[in-house]
């Protein structure tokens, strides 16, 4: 297929009606329309929540080979201006995950052209992988076990890398994260007599220099540690009311997975013991839970062949502070890897209002993975 616009136009009508993570219906149905209308040999939907999964099955047997995409997008109004901009106010594709969904729909209509000589490839349409829920919903539904895969492959766009150039190491990739939510019970008073009350402002003067201390960030290495403030709320916006209530949101983040479970000790006992001492009751809950990503070699080795065989120019990646979720299907007897690809040195970072994916990555995505097909499928 060297015509790319059905897949851009495809991109596009994705791109006007974004949907936030676990509420995707719409975006997996039009996908699973137009995966349907390629024949493919099964194809699930539903899975952990909105995902969709296409089957293609080789003439003999063989490996299993999933290819990954996924379907949701940001609360962030788009100030991109081009005209198939999102519709829907507060939200946009700013990640560029309706690019990666043309790609793979790319691959599908490659595959049903020429089914692979061996083995099967799941082209998977993975839900909520903003919030960290996606993956291990998918790995933890039913329909899922079927299909466990053998390789696991991905790609993400990046802004800040030259167009079209690829970036791709063994080893951690993305880092661990986590979100921890806070929230800090006393008494109001009135605003003329505060020492009536029971303030939750110590507990807070206490805790966010303590916690910081616990994840100076740095260098990413084995040790890294971050934790980040990100949302703090004190007491009600009036002049006579002195606070009574706080509540506080931080973000942990680790570059291996061992290391966040102690930190994860740490910031609950800091929390707790601040509120102790205030005389404060703690609530706390745990959200947006990323496992660490990382690259396995032998499914580098694929990437690198297929990138050669491509002609695309490639280099070593750097581990990212950001997280995802695809390191959730690196799983015992499922070697994995993503691979980068650059989205220009210019453009808009991901999540910023104005990001638009680059169209011209989708026949170069397409490539990349077909490759990654032809070797290891035939």
């Amino acid at each position: 297929m060297t015509d790319l616009s059905p897949l851009i136009a495809f991109r596009h009508a994705l791109h006007r009606q974004p949907e936030l993570s676990g509420q995707e219906e719409q975006t997996a149905a039009r996908v699973a329309q137009a995966l349907r209308a390629l024949s493919p040999d099964h194809q699930i939907t539903g899975l952990g929540g909105h995902g969709v999964a296409a089957v293609f099955q080789g003439r003999a047997p063989g490996p299993t080979v999933m290819l990954r995409a996924e379907l949701d997008a940001l609360p962030i109004p788009e100030t991109s201006g081009v005209g198939h901009a999102s519709r829907v106010p507060g939200r946009g594709h700013l990640c560029g995950h309706d690019g990666h969904m043309a790609i793979l729909l790319g691959v599908a209509v490659a595959l049903a052209q020429a089914r692979p000589a061996a083995g099967r490839v799941v082209l998977m349409f993975q839900p909520a992988e903003e919030d960290g829920s996606g993956a291990a919903a998918v790995l933890a539904d039913p329909a899922f076990a079927p299909l466990r895969p053998d390789w696991a492959f991905a790609l993400h766009n990046m802004p800040g890398l030259p167009l079209g150039l690829a970036q791709v190491s063994a080893g951690p990739a993305n880092c661990a994260s986590v979100g921890v939510r806070l929230r800090f019970l006393g008494r109001t008073a009135h605003a003329a007599t505060p020492q009536t009350g029971v303030s939750p402002l110590p507990a807070l003067q206490a805790l966010i220099p303590a916690v910081q201390a616990l994840g100076p960030g740095g260098d990413l290495g084995p040790d890294f540690r971050l934790v980040t403030l990100t949302h703090l709320r004190m007491g009600e916006p009036s002049f006579g009311i002195a606070p009574g209530e706080a509540e506080i949101y931080l973000t942990l983040r680790c570059l291996l997975d061992d290391p966040m479970a102690a930190l994860k000790a740490q910031v609950v006992a800091l929390a707790e013991a601040a509120a102790d001492q205030a005389g404060l009751v703690l609530t706390l809950s745990w959200h947006d839970d990323f496992a660490a990503c990382r690259n396995d070699p032998q499914a580098v080795a694929q990437i690198t062949a297929a990138l050669r065989a491509t002609g695309i120019a490639f280099g070593p990646a750097s581990p990212m502070r950001a997280s995802e979720d695809f390191g959730r299907f690196g799983q015992p007897g499922t070697a994995s890897a993503m691979v980068l690809l650059g989205a220009g040195e210019g453009h808009p970072a991901l999540h910023d209002p104005r990001y638009d994916f680059p169209d011209a990555l989708i026949g170069v995505g397409r490539d990349v993975f077909l490759a990654i097909l032809r070797n290891l499928l035939g």
